[in-house]
C-alpha cells in the first residue's frame, strides 16, 4: 500500500494505492474518489459497542471499509473542514488518543475505539468524556483545523498547551488541567483560559488553529435574522 498527500496544506487529500488484497478503513463520508478495483461497505468496525462507544466521541457509528477485492486501485479521502493531514505510525503494544473529530483513515491493523476521560478532565480539557483511542499496529492518519506540528517532550519536562489546538498525544502520557496564564485573572485577560500541562517523555500533535477561538472570530460577521411581524 502506497499513499500521499496531495491538494496542498490548506485543503489536502489522501491519495492510497491499494493492491489486490488490501484494504483501509475511514471515517463515513470520507471518500472523494475512488477507482479501479475498489468496493466501499459500511461496518459497524470492532462491533456494536465499539461503534456506540465511537458516537459519544464525535465519530461516525460506521466506519467506511474500502477494500481491493477486485484487483488493484485508488482512492481520495478528505475531511470536511480545512486543514492538515498527517500519518502516524501505531506499533504493537502502543495507544495514541485523539481528540474528537481528529481520526480520519487507518490501515487494518489499527484498532479504532473510544476511552472514557475523568469528571474533572471530561468537563475542563476541551475534549468531552470520550476521547478516541487507537491501538494494534499499523498507520494512522489525523487531520485537523489548520496543519499539524508534532511536539516531542523529553523525560522530566513539561509543555502547557491550549486545549483548543491539542489534536492527539501518546496514550502512555499524563497531563495536568491548569490555567493559561500566571494567574487567574491574567489567564482570563489574556484570552487563554485553560491549558493541558503534558508530562514527558511523549510526543503530542497540535493543530495551528483553534476551531474555538475561530468561532469567536467569526460570530459578529454572522446575518441576524430579520423579524416578521
Amino acid at each position: 500500500m502506497k499513499w500521499h498527500i496531495v491538494g496542498g496544506d490548506a485543503f489536502p487529500m489522501i491519495e492510497m494505492h491499494l493492491e489486490a488484497g488490501e484494504a483501509i478503513k475511514a471515517e463515513s463520508g470520507a471518500m472523494v474518489t475512488m477507482r479501479g478495483g475498489l468496493t466501499l461497505k459500511g461496518k459497524m468496525d470492532g462491533g456494536f459497542g465499539k461503534a456506540m462507544a465511537r458516537m459519544f466521541t464525535g465519530e461516525s457509528f460506521f466506519l467506511q471499509t474500502i477494500e481491493a477485492d477486485k484487483g488493484p486501485g485508488v482512492v481520495h479521502l478528505a475531511t470536511p473542514v480545512p486543514g492538515g493531514m498527517v500519518d502516524v505510525e501505531i506499533q504493537e503494544g502502543q495507544e495514541l488518543i485523539v481528540q474528537k473529530n481528529g481520526y480520519l483513515a487507518s490501515t487494518q491493523g489499527v484498532d479504532v475505539s473510544s476511552k472514557v476521560q475523568s469528571i474533572t478532565k471530561g468537563l475542563f480539557s476541551g475534549e468531552g468524556f470520550f476521547i478516541v483511542k487507537l491501538k494494534g499496529s499499523g498507520t494512522a492518519f489525523l487531520s485537523s483545523y489548520g496543519s499539524i506540528h508534532a511536539i516531542d517532550i523529553p523525560k522530566g519536562e513539561d509543555v502547557l498547551i491550549d486545549n483548543g489546538h491539542i489534536v492527539a498525544w501518546d496514550g502512555h502520557m499524563k497531563y495536568d488541567i491548569t490555567k493559561g496564564a500566571s494567574s487567574w485573572f491574567s489567564a482570563a485577560t489574556s484570552g487563554e483560559g485553560l491549558g493541558c500541562r503534558f508530562h514527558g517523555p511523549g510526543r503530542v500533535y497540535v493543530q495551528t488553529r483553534n476551531p474555538y477561538g475561530f468561532g469567536v472570530w467569526a460570530f459578529p460577521y454572522l446575518p441576524i435574522p430579520r423579524q416578521h411581524g
